[in-house]
C-alpha cells in the first residue's frame, strides 16, 4: 500500500525524490494502464504476454517475444520516473545469449537528446552495453579491451540487473550484485573503455523506462522480466518487488504521439556506410536490418529497394 501511495504521489509530482519508488512483481496480473505497450514508429511481430509458467518469484512474469528487425520491437514500461537519482532493478531471463548483433532490452526516452531519441541498454559483440541513439556512442567502447571488460548474460537463467543514472552524467551498473567496471562512469573512477561515451558532456533526462526487445538486424530473442523496481535509492537484489504498479503519468505536451504508424525513424546520418568485409555470396540484409559497422561480420549488401546507410562507426542499417 505504501508503494502504491508513493507511485500515485510521484505521478502527481507530490512525493519527495528520496521516497519515490514504483514496483511490480506481476502477481496481481499485468496492469496495462500502468505498464502499457511501447512500440514507437511501427510494431510488426513482437509480443508481450503475462506468463504464469516462468517466474523469478511467485508465479507470474512478463514475457517479451522479440522479432527480428527494427519494426519487430516491442516494450512495456512506465513514465513514472523519480527526479534526480534513478535506480532501476529488474530480474531478467534471456532465452538465448547475446550475439554479435546490436540489440536493446531497455529503452528510455531521453529529453537531453533530439526528439524521439533514446538512451538504450542492450548488447552487441555478445556483451552488455549502453547506446546513446543520437550519436550511436557506446559504453563501453567496442574495442577488444572494452568487450573484455563488460559482462555477458547467461541464457535460461534469472539474473538481477541493476543500474543507476545520477546527476552530472553518473552511470553505475550491476549484474547479480557485482559492479561492471566497463559500464561505470562517475567521479573518482577511471574507465579506460569510455572514450566514445565521454567525448561530450552527457546528462540524460529520461522520461520513460521501457523493458522489451529491439533488434537492428535479424536477431530474435525472448526475455522474461520480473520483480521490477524504479526508485531514487538502490533497492538491491535481495527482495522481490512487491505488487504495486505506478499510476500512469500525464502525457507530456511535446512527446511523440501514442498512435502507431508504419513510418520508420530516419537514420541520424546520411553518410556512406563504413568499409566492411564483402557479403557472403547471395547474402543480403532485409530492409531495416544491420549491414555494416566496425566488428560486423554479417551481410553487407541490402535487399532490393534499400541502401546500406551508416549510423555512426559501429552500426549501418538498410534503409
Amino acid at each position: 500500500m505504501l508503494r502504491q501511495i508513493g507511485a500515485l504521489a510521484l505521478a502527481a509530482g507530490l512525493l519527495p525524490a528520496t521516497l519515490a519508488q514504483v514496483s511490480t512483481d506481476f502477481e496481481s496480473g499485468w496492469d496495462q494502464t500502468a505498464w502499457p505497450i511501447y512500440a514507437p514508429d511501427c510494431n510488426q511481430g513482437g509480443a508481450v504476454t503475462l506468463d504464469n509458467t516462468v517466474a523469478h518469484s511467485g508465479k507470474n512474469s512478463l514475457k517479451v517475444a522479440g522479432a527480428g528487425g527494427y519494426c519487430g520491437h516491442i516494450f512495456f514500461g512506465t513514465k513514472s520516473i523519480p527526479a534526480g537519482d534513478v535506480y532501476v532493478k529488474t530480474w531478467i531471463r534471456a532465452d538465448k545469449a547475446l550475439t554479435a548483433d546490436h540489440v536493446t532490452f531497455i529503452a528510455m526516452d531521453d529529453a537531453s537528446q533530439a526528439a524521439g531519441k533514446h538512451l538504450r541498454i542492450g548488447g552487441q559483440s555478445e556483451i552488455l552495453m549502453y547506446n546513446r541513439e543520437s550519436d550511436d556512442a557506446t559504453l563501453p567502447d567496442l574495442s577488444p579491451q572494452g568487450i573484455a571488460a563488460s559482462a555477458k548474460l547467461t541464457p535460461n537463467t534469472w539474473q538481477c540487473f541493476e543500474y543507476h543514472l545520477g546527476p552530472n552524467g553518473v552511470f553505475e551498473t550491476w549484474l547479480d550484485g557485482q559492479a561492471i567496471a566497463a559500464l561505470t562512469v562517475k567521479p573518482g573512477v577511471t574507465n579506460a573503455n569510455a572514450g566514445q561515451w565521454t567525448r561530450s558532456t552527457y546528462n540524460p533526462k529520461i522520461t520513460s523506462i521501457n523493458f522489451g526487445w529491439e533488434s537492428y538486424g535479424g536477431a530474435t530473442n525472448t526475455f522474461w522480466y520480473d520483480d521490477i523496481s524504479i526508485s531514487s535509492t538502490r533497492v538491491g537484489c535481495g527482495a522481490a518487488a512487491g505488487g504495486s504498479s505506478p499510476a500512469p503519468a500525464p502525457a507530456p505536451t511535446s512527446s511523440r504521439p501514442s498512435t502507431l504508424s508504419t513510418t520508420v525513424r530516419p537514420a541520424t546520418t546520411s553518410s556512406a556506410a563504413p568499409t566492411t568485409a564483402p557479403s557472403p555470396s547471395g547474402c543480403a540484409s532485409p530492409k531495416y536490418g544491420q549491414c555494416g559497422g566496425q566488428g560486423w561480420t554479417g551481410c553487407t549488401a541490402c535487399a532490393a529497394g534499400s541502401t546500406c546507410t551508416a549510423n555512426g562507426a559501429y552500426y549501418s542499417q538498410c534503409l
